[in-house]
């Protein structure tokens, strides 16, 4: 009779550290210099959310500046269909993870932004936060003038200076310059500013809008292209307004050329209603239609609602 060998239990493999554990995952983590997302644990590990949503939203957030995110772009990158990927972002939507904003550009037209949040929570609760009120500082300070020490602030003065700044901060961009810095945390939220720091940008920002510089211009000038690392965000704004600069527009001749109109007036274009592109079947499926289709309800609910239905007594 032939004796049996026991079979030897199989050897990890070569360069990984031997685990505690007798089960379960074991990490076997390499460093990563570049290429990388960072993902709280609070998305990968969401208890609410669909594995395919968790999933979207790590890709999306992966995703650089201006990538589509729409339901087409999705299904033709995944194999899931359009209906699972709409109901993935819906999901992430009612978490706060996705947000779509209705905003109105420079030239009159409405488009709808979607906003990717890394951190809802954090972002909630730095808005719900109150305004921590700043000490008053010089005039010069609030001008962002070079060699101020923050130190140690200065009273104000009536110096010859003074009706200087007064006519700068009356500009008929002031406000929506503001609005504009105020609001960059909305696009990172690294860009989350200090009112100080907000009141210290207006004069760079008023000196792209009093050149001819649109809003969507500013915006990318100073969100565009940011280094991983963000120490001072407020420094690193200043840097980008000061150095790209643009020169001012040439005044624009009455007529390009002897015989011809001048240019024509822009026209007002009034706020068109949104609407969502997809809606809900009214069936018992859980599917998504567009809104523009005359149905309202799925081929396969259509189908089976015949098929339930009474036989009338002239047809029997």
């Amino acid at each position: 009779m032939a004796v049996t060998k026991p079979i030897p239990a199989p050897r990890p493999a070569p360069g990984l550290r031997r685990s505690a554990t007798h089960s379960g995952v074991t990490h076997v983590r390499a460093y990563q210099s570049s290429h990388y997302t960072v993902i709280g644990n609070h998305l990968a590990q969401h208890r609410a959310l669909s594995l395919t949503a968790i999933g979207l939203a790590v890709h999306i957030l992966s995703l650089p500046q201006g990538a589509p995110v729409d339901i087409r772009s999705l299904a033709d990158r995944f194999p899931e269909g359009r209906d699972r990927i709409a109901f993935a972002l819906r999901e992430l939507e009612a978490h706060g993870y996705l947000e779509r904003v209705r905003e109105r550009t420079d030239g009159g037209r409405f488009v709808t932004r979607t906003y990717a949040h890394n951190a809802p929570g954090l972002t909630r609760s730095r808005a719900e936060a109150p305004e921590v009120r700043d000490e008053p500082v010089a005039v010069a300070e609030v001008a962002g003038a070079e060699g101020t020490d923050d130190s140690v602030p200065e009273k104000p003065s009536s110096a010859p200076s003074e009706p200087c700044e007064q006519e700068s901060f009356s500009s008929e961009h002031h406000d929506k310059a503001s609005a504009l810095l105020a609001g960059l945390r909305r696009t990172d939220d690294r860009f989350t500013l200090s009112r100080k720091d907000v009141e210290r940008l207006i004069p760079a920002v008023v000196a792209w809008f009093d050149n001819g510089a649109s809003r969507a211009a500013v915006i990318h000038a100073m969100t565009d292209d940011v280094p991983v690392l963000l120490k001072a965000p407020a420094g690193f704004l200043a840097h980008r307004l000061r150095e790209g600069l643009p020169p001012p527009l040439p005044p624009l001749s009455p007529f390009a050329a002897p015989g011809e109109d001048p240019p024509p007036a822009p026209v007002a274009t009034t706020p068109e209603p949104w609407a969502d592109r997809w809606t809900d079947c009214e069936g018992d499926c859980t599917r998504v239609l567009p809104t523009a289709g005359p149905e309202r309800v799925c081929r396969d609910c259509r189908a089976r609602r015949a098929a339930t239905a009474p036989v009338p007594a002239s047809a029997a």
